[in-house]
């Protein structure tokens, strides 16, 4: 045959050449799409939280008004019955929508991260998927996040929903994870239609309040071992708003489609509080921390940290290339207490001047210190320092090249003396503010 249809054996032979580089191209692109599969509405929601670096996070529902912590229908413990009372007392009156969102703006936060539903199972939202939510079940009768979403629009603020997965109320809730056992639930209950009861509530909180910037979950460590469904309930989300991202705070390595990686008053790799994974992502970063020493509303807690303290948390998240959400924990009235709204004002006094050297940064070259932390944008490299009295400070080498240092904001040239192994640098004089910042550029 070879002798009598040379030509059309060319043609095979070149053919099955092409197929066989088509099928490595194509095997080639799929491998990069699966590297790149992130479409680039998430990619860009991504970017722009990365640049953020500050929060506010809200603790606010039925729990306030006991005025114990959030977890207090646990710890008390309360059963469902008595609890639903409870429930028909919530009227926050006092609750302003533009005074919580200028109070964040004036704090220097971008974004606010709320409880829309806490582990209670109780929805601070209009819902149709139950009753039990603060239009339906309280005198209230208004749906704060909408006033919220509303108003986060008018002013420029991102808002995400935090949304427990664990429900101590619901009956479907079932088999019971670690908590939530002294609550007087029927013990049966149909786990799918407890997700399904989840994503009907999600794809509202996705629908009827404008553009999202994503969903921050919590409570999946009570079940670490259920079948979550979480690559049905991840798709819905990227589905109902693909620039919406997931935080969520399950205490482990990031799973796929996740977003951000976050953990619980620790900076990222840390594990004081003893539950958070050491193994950091490469996600976006983020900490999340009590301006006191409870999440919701506590009457006696007055342990606040001094707004110094807070402001060198916030420096040391930007530090490893995470953003601080800090907790308020509003009053069952709707009123933000006192000592968080002052030391939120004074934050945004800080930043206001010294904003420059946090935001659109990323962590510096310079591992954190116990005198502190660098963070760095473009060619410019900011020497944070927290705690260091002496007049000098040594650095490690920073690379290639001379280096010139200038005081940061006010631009006041500093003296800079470098060798082979690192650059000693002299440091601003005078008071003792909370971050002496040295900004490093290349001469």
């Amino acid at each position: 045959m070879s002798r009598i249809y040379p030509d059309l054996l060319e043609v095979a032979r070149r053919t099955v050449q092409f197929e066989a580089i088509l099928h490595a191209f194509v095997v080639l692109v799929a491998l990069a799409q699966g590297r790149d599969s992130v479409p680039a509405e998430r990619l860009a929601s991504r970017a722009w939280y990365r640049d953020a670096k500050f929060g506010m996070f809200v603790h606010w529902g039925v729990y306030s008004l006991l005025g114990q912590g959030e977890w207090v229908m646990q710890n008390r413990p309360i059963a469902v019955p008595d609890y639903e009372w409870l429930a028909t007392t919530f009227n926050p009156v006092k609750f302003d929508a533009r005074a919580w969102v200028s109070l964040a703006k004036a704090a220097g936060m971008k974004y606010i991260t709320i409880t829309s539903r806490h582990h209670d199972g109780f929805s601070m939202f209009a819902t149709r998927a139950t009753r039990y939510n603060i239009v339906d079940w309280t005198p209230f009768k208004r749906d704060p996040l909408k006033e919220l979403a509303d108003e986060c629009q008018r002013q420029g603020i991102k808002l995400f929903f935090y949304y427990s997965q664990l429900d101590w109320h619901h009956p479907d809730y079932w088999p019971r994870g670690s908590t939530g056992h002294n609550t007087g639930r029927p013990e049966s209950g149909d786990w799918n239609r407890y997700l399904d009861f989840l994503d009907a509530q999600l794809t509202e909180l996705l629908t009827n309040y404008g553009a999202v910037g994503g969903i921050w979950f919590d409570g999946m460590w009570d079940k670490p071992n259920a079948e979550w469904r979480l690559p049905q309930t991840y798709a819905l989300i990227h589905r109902l708003q693909p620039g919406a991202l997931i935080v969520p705070n399950h205490h482990q390595a990031p799973l796929p489609g996740e977003d951000v990686q976050t953990f619980e008053q620790d900076l990222p790799g840390a594990n004081t509080a003893g539950f958070n994974t050491k193994t950091i992502g490469g996600l976006p970063l983020e900490t999340s921390l009590t301006m006191n020493d409870s999440w919701g509303f506590n009457l006696t807690d007055h342990h606040y940290k001094s707004t110094r303290e807070l402001i060198h948390y916030l420096v040391r998240a930007a530090g490893v290339g995470a953003n601080l959400l800090l907790n308020i924990g509003p009053r069952p009235d709707g009123t933000i207490p006192p000592e968080a709204e002052q030391r939120l004002r004074e934050i945004g006094q800080w930043l206001a001047t010294n904003g420059g050297a946090i935001y659109g940064t990323r962590a510096g070259p310079i591992a954190p210190r116990s005198w502190g932390v660098t963070t760095q944008r473009g060619d410019t490299v900011f020497v944070h320092v927290l705690d260091w009295s002496d007049p000098t400070l040594a650095l490690p080498a920073l690379g290639a090249g001379r280096w010139r240092a200038k005081s940061w904001p006010d631009g006041k040239v500093l003296q800079v003396m470098q060798a082979t192994g690192g650059v000693t640098i002299t440091l601003p004089a005078g008071g003792e503010p909370a971050d002496r910042i040295v900004a490093l550029t290349h001469r």
